[in-house]
């Protein structure tokens, strides 16, 4: 005898004595052939009376095949075991607004299959990520969630109010500057995946809360990251999908890519890549005002959009965006980023004014981020200066100063190199997706009227309720 639950997804009947169920449970799926001469009780029969498509069941019975070689259960005992109250969309168009999929991922996830998917390619990736650096040594770290000072990044920090501590607090933007502190204290490689908040703009790549990956490893640094990046993410996806070649067509609206994950990893100079893309020199001296200006006539002359404030941080930004990263389709690192744009890099060993910092791009989007630690506490406190000149002229996403991280300097960081990747991004490549919220569970949507909840709200038949309940009872 075997004993499967389910909820059911199609029923059908043959006459007065036959039902077929379709059941599905984690994410199989069997046919239930329910015979009125293999009931065990007149009542038993009656139950297939009441149950109805989305039904939760029970059965026992014995395993066999259809006449038609399906895989089926013939039941001698039948449980309704949690009713159905509302009607599933439509069987046939399934559940397709997007709305809706997004706002009742319950709904989404029970009906269409790829979703499920989807979110499973999610959890091999994170379990990828975490053995790899298990493996290696690294330890698994928690750090807090609401900080005095939102520091790590350059971002805009959602804000609240501690009403024991009387003050201010904010939702954090990355852990970095505690995890670097873990390493000040002795724990030589250190990890951290979890959520962190921005608040910024949501669209197709960005939403307010999402999932990251940091480490940082003492001794290391970032020739040492790149290596470890090319081995992880092609040893990722080729875990993953079998092959070091992806295809991407997220939908018939796009032209199927190739993507190729296949080390090493081309490899783009931040500023040798803009000079070359424009035919210019860009000025030494990125602190001046006249490189300001320059760079400003650069982005009207190829109409690059850089709003307000201005900065030479952001111009730059906006420059590499337009220049570079569109030409990595696959994996590409952009290196060497200035000083100016990197206020937690360590100055680079030979290339006056860069950093020895780089950037992962797949597909035009960031995937990881990562630099050799700056550890000189005076240098450090000079970089925060000029972040905060940056903030005096309105840019919010600037980096405030951190005393209590510059005071952990002083007690001596080691060599260290830091490696920051986004793990829903990779998410959406790997399930060949375009839209974030196809890779969270549950993303960040405006607020909509209750009565907008028009897929599931339809047709509950009043006797319904009540004639579960009395099935289930039995």
């Amino acid at each position: 005898m075997q004993a499967l639950a389910g909820r059911v997804y199609n029923k059908r009947a043959a006459g007065g004595s036959l039902y077929f169920y379709d059941l599905q449970a984690q994410g199989g799926k069997i046919q239930v052939l329910a015979d009125k001469r293999s009931a065990a009780s007149d009542s038993d029969w009656e139950m297939h009376n009441h149950i109805k498509r989305g039904d939760i069941i029970g059965v026992t019975g014995v395993a066999g095949r259809s006449n038609s070689g399906e895989l089926s259960i013939y039941p001698t005992n039948t449980q309704l075991l949690t009713p159905c109250l509302r009607m599933l969309p439509n069987k046939h168009n399934g559940l397709k607004d997007q709305e809706t999929r997004y706002r009742q991922r319950y709904l989404d996830l029970m009906l269409n299959q790829h979703v499920r998917t989807n979110f499973f390619t999610r959890a091999k990736i994170i379990n990828y990520v975490r053995r790899f650096l298990d493996e290696r040594g690294f330890l698994e770290v928690e750090t807090p969630m609401m900080n005095l000072i939102p520091g790590g990044a350059a971002a805009k920090p959602f804000a609240t109010y501690h009403n024991d501590l009387k003050q201010d607090m904010f939702m954090r933007i990355a852990p970095e500057l505690y995890l670097k502190q873990l390493v000040i204290g002795g724990l030589d490689r250190v990890y951290e995946i979890g959520r962190q908040f921005r608040n910024e703009g949501i669209d197709l790549t960005h939403n307010p809360e999402f999932t990251t990956c940091e480490f940082y490893w003492a001794y290391a640094d970032y020739e040492d990251l790149m290596k470890a990046t090319e081995q992880m993410i092609s040893g990722m996806v080729y875990s993953i999908t079998g092959s070091y070649i992806v295809k991407y067509k997220p939908s018939d609206e796009y032209e199927e890519r190739i993507v190729d994950f296949t080390p090493p990893f081309r490899r783009v100079n931040l500023i040798e890549g803009l000079e070359e893309a424009m035919g210019v020199k860009i000025p030494e001296d990125l602190a001046a005002e006249s490189t300001n200006k320059f760079l400003q006539s650069l982005t009207v002359k190829y109409n690059v959009n850089c709003p307000e404030p201005r900065t030479t941080t952001r111009l730059l930004d906006k420059l590499v965006g337009h220049f570079l990263e569109c030409q990595a389709t696959s994996p590409m690192f952009i290196c060497e980023h200035p000083e100016i744009m990197s206020p937690l890099s360590k100055s680079h060993r030979s290339k006056k004014g860069r950093t020895e910092r780089f950037e992962l791009f797949v597909l035009e989007k960031e995937i990881c981020n990562a630099y050799t630690e700056l550890n000189l506490p005076m240098v450090q406190r000079a970089r925060f200066a000029e972040q905060a000149k940056d903030k005096d002229a309105g840019d919010e996403e600037a980096q405030a100063t951190d005393e209590d991280f510059c005071t952990a300097l002083d007690f001596g960081l080691p060599p260290t190199a830091g490696w920051g990747m986004g793990i829903d991004r990779m998410t959406m490549f790997l399930s060949n997706t375009d839209n974030i919220k196809e890779v969270l569970l549950f993303p960040a949507m405006k607020p909509v009227e209750q009565a907008h909840y028009h897929a599931t709200k339809e047709h509950v038949p009043a006797a319904a309720p009540a004639a579960a309940a009395a099935a289930a009872a039995k």
